[in-house]
């Protein structure tokens, strides 16, 4: 019985060692990070951004309706951290090259990036994955968090997103971080 007890712990401590050690993970690295020096990290549920619904389609108001919440990481780069900069981006970048997650979008402007990814099927993502990238200011992660998310609906909704106006206030901490 010892015996058993002693295999089943030393499993158990095994696959705890292994899922808390998987800093290959985007969520892993959220965790490492979002309390070193030049990030700043921000969660909040989407019903804590005033949004004006009333021009969404039916399929933006339903894509809108499976988002829970929000996970924000952002790195703020400097001329004194451009080596660390360049490290951190290249780290983020492997990440999200993981076949896991699959392109939904991708656009390029003057040495700045923003992509989108997903993770899960061509019908329903797990998770979302927005990416913005600039030398000058940094990089900032979006993760999106919900239920019965589908990745074209998202599309949509980022688009109207795009067109709808956010009360700038709202999101003045993290706009502050990046200045």
């Amino acid at each position: 019985m010892k015996r058993t007890i002693k295999h089943f712990l030393s499993l158990f401590t095994a696959v705890i060692l292994v899922n808390c050690g998987n800093s290959g993970s985007l969520q892993g690295y959220y965790v490492e990070h979002q309390e070193t020096k030049n990030f700043i990290s921000q969660d909040f549920p989407l019903s804590m951004i005033e949004i004006d619904k009333s021009q969404f389609s039916e399929e933006q108001k339903e894509a809108y309706a499976s988002v829970d919440k929000l996970n924000f990481l952002g790195y703020k780069a400097s001329d004194d951290n451009v080596e660390q900069f360049n490290a951190e981006l290249a780290e983020v970048n492997r990440i999200l090259s993981d076949s896991k997650y699959q392109e939904l979008m991708e656009l390029r402007d003057k040495g700045n990036k923003i992509s989108v990814k997903y993770i899960g099927t061509d019908d329903e993502a797990d998770e979302i994955v927005l990416f913005g990238s600039s030398k000058d200011m940094g990089f900032g992660i979006v993760r999106v968090l919900g239920d019965n998310m589908s990745p074209d609906k998202m599309v949509t909704l980022i688009h109207a997103l795009q067109k709808a106006n956010i009360q700038e206030k709202q999101l003045d901490d993290i706009m502050n971080f990046f200045k």
